[in-house]
């Protein structure tokens, strides 16, 4: 009923993007730029022509506040949402006559204008009997038998496919003359069609991941009406002259810089003025829309996280070089650098040069295989809330100052972290991620001033002995730390988990503690004696079957008195694939 009062509360437009979004299959990543082009092809965003990437934004947010889909807190900035089954449950029932749903192959309604489908094997055939269809999304894999092509469809305005059995449709693109959004996902399409510019409504159109597409359709640039053009992991890597005629584009990412000659790609950039969000190499501060900027190099970087190929000075010399051109305006406000091989930063991120940088509220580095330093000036970024920093093997030690409300640190060589109790820093710092390093230890200074840290996460921390006096730290992990022996005085502790630390032998001061979930490598046969100086509400116990045997048993096992004095205790034991096979 409460769902009810909050969809009859909604303006009609709201209601429309708010059905669609439920066609979204379960435990896919739709990032919000995708459903903002999806609701724009489909006429779902009205106003200004100049706005409606800004409206539809707006109605992605105003479904979030109403609680009707919930953030992905998996991932930064709330790019990415699902809705909850009751919801979509009833959503289902409101476009019951309208829209259909196939779970693994079987169609539940033939009334249809938009369908989703979520796993399984579908006939394309199938789908062509429904002539009506305004929008397919489709996820999975698919029949495409000889004769199949999309010229049944010559009123779907939006497709989204993720399948590697789309190739064979591919040629038969063309004839889909009202298509306003096309989002492709697959590794056997080499090409687009050449005669692109039949679809002349074509407003978005993302070809992220498919890996072996090695150039665009030259007709592309006659496509007046394109707002969108991702072209992240694939292989094109030119773009034809004219490309600028484009110029009611506003997001492009993947955009590949080259030179022939005298004439260098960049240079159809300039008449792009509409761009609100751009992913490429290019001097980028006149661009007075720009929100997101992506930066990307070639991977140096092994499966291990070590460099794999040397780099030349000179190499090194020239990315540090094109990365410096590529200064930010001061209102951008998220920054994602990859794969990146100097050896230094670019200059205007490091130090008080970094605080022009006022709007910055996300920042990620990944992959910087030869960078020995870090930012000195993050700490002076007033409206940064996440910073991801993964995979820097060069990076020994940091200071106080590079933590941010939420960060993730992944740093292969990472050994020291210099901070005294008397230097202040990180006062709103909630959520800390560190992982995959050769810290000893956390200073004292993490303790003493994150008094809003209120989650802590340690995944192999390969020297890490103890963790001691986190005084507000509600939420606590340890996994696979295998140096670590003591965790002790965490007063407002609630939720513990441990996973795989062998010489751990002392639990202590955790008075507030509810949830102790814990997983015990299948060698051990015996319960470990911290349990005894722990008393939490609830034990979730994942282990060996000799040690599920003994629980099993109660009173008269062996381990009893180790959690006896816990009031609920669940244990399982796996059994190949089958995690909770054996349970108690």
């Amino acid at each position: 009923y409460a769902i009810y009062l909050s969809y009859g509360d909604l303006s009609p437009c709201l209601k429309q993007c708010f059905l669609h979004f439920s066609l979204k299959p379960k435990n896919t990543k739709i990032y919000d730029m995708q459903f903002v082009g999806m609701w724009i092809g489909e006429g779902f965003v009205h106003g200004n022509p100049d706005r409606l990437e800004e409206l539809g934004f707006e109605y992605y947010e105003e479904l979030i506040l109403r609680n009707l889909v919930e953030p992905d807190m998996s991932y930064p900035g709330q790019y990415i949402c699902n809705m909850h089954d009751v919801v979509r449950s009833f959503d289902q029932f409101v476009t019951r006559d309208e829209a259909l749903i196939a779970h693994h192959g079987e169609m539940d309604n033939s009334k249809l204008e938009t369908k989703g489908v979520e796993s399984g094997e579908l006939g394309w055939r199938s789908l062509q009997q429904q002539k009506s269809l305004r929008s397919i999304m489709l996820i999975g894999n698919f029949k495409v038998q000889s004769g199949d092509s999309l010229l049944t469809f010559s009123s779907l305005r939006t497709l989204h496919i993720e399948s590697a059995n789309f190739v064979a449709l591919v040629e038969s693109l063309y004839q889909l003359k009202h298509l306003r959004y096309l989002s492709v996902e697959s590794n056997d399409i080499h090409s687009l069609p050449e005669n692109i510019q039949k679809m002349k409504f074509l407003q978005h159109i993302c070809l992220g991941g498919c890996e072996n597409l090695v150039k665009l359709p030259a007709n592309i640039v006659k496509l007046q009406k394109l707002r969108y053009l991702n072209l992240d992991n694939t292989c094109i890597n030119s773009v034809r002259r004219g490309f600028c005629a484009l110029t009611n584009m506003r997001a492009l990412y993947g955009f590949p810089v080259h030179v022939e000659g005298d004439w260098c790609s960049l240079e159809e950039l300039g008449p792009l003025s509409q761009l609100m969000e751009i992913g490429l190499k290019a001097r980028l501060g006149a661009k007075m829309h720009l929100s997101l900027m992506g930066l990307y190099c070639s991977s140096r970087l092994g499966d291990d996280g070590l460099v794999k190929d040397g780099v030349t000075e000179k190499d090194q010399g020239i990315i540090e070089k094109v990365f410096y051109e590529l200064y930010p305006p001061p209102y951008m406000e998220d920054i994602r650098i990859g794969r990146y091989f100097g050896r230094q930063l670019p200059r205007w991120m490091m130090s008080t040069t970094m605080e022009p940088l006022e709007s910055l509220r996300i920042l990620s580095m990944i992959d910087l295989a030869c960078c020995t330093q870090l930012p000195d000036g993050l700490c002076q970024l007033p409206c940064l809330e996440f910073l991801n920093v993964s995979r820097a093997p060069a990076i020994k030690r940091v200071g106080p100052e590079f933590v941010q409300p939420y960060s993730a640190v992944t740093m292969l060589q990472w050994e020291e972290w210099n901070w005294e109790e008397e230097v202040q820093a990180m006062p709103v710092l909630e959520v800390l991620l560190i992982q995959r390093c050769k810290l000893r230890c956390l200073p004292p200074g993490l303790s003493t001033h994150a008094r809003t840290l209120r989650k802590l996460s340690t995944y192999n921390v390969q020297r890490l002995h103890s963790l001691d006096n986190f005084a507000f730290v509600v939420e606590l992990t340890v996994d696979n730390i295998p140096e670590l022996t003591r965790i002790s005085n965490l007063p407002k502790l609630q939720k513990l988990e441990i996973n795989c630390c062998r010489k751990l032998e002392s639990l202590q001061k955790m008075t507030a503690l509810r949830r102790l979930m814990l997983t015990i490598q299948h060698s051990e046969k015996q319960l470990p004696l911290y349990l005894q100086t722990v008393q939490p509400s609830h034990l979730l116990l994942d282990c060996s079957p000799e040690i599920l045997t003994s629980i099993s048993v109660g009173k008269f096992g062996p381990e009893f008195d180790k959690f006896s004095h816990i009031e609920k205790v669940e244990a399982y034991s796996k059994d190949g694939d089958n995690v909770k096979k054996w349970y108690v």
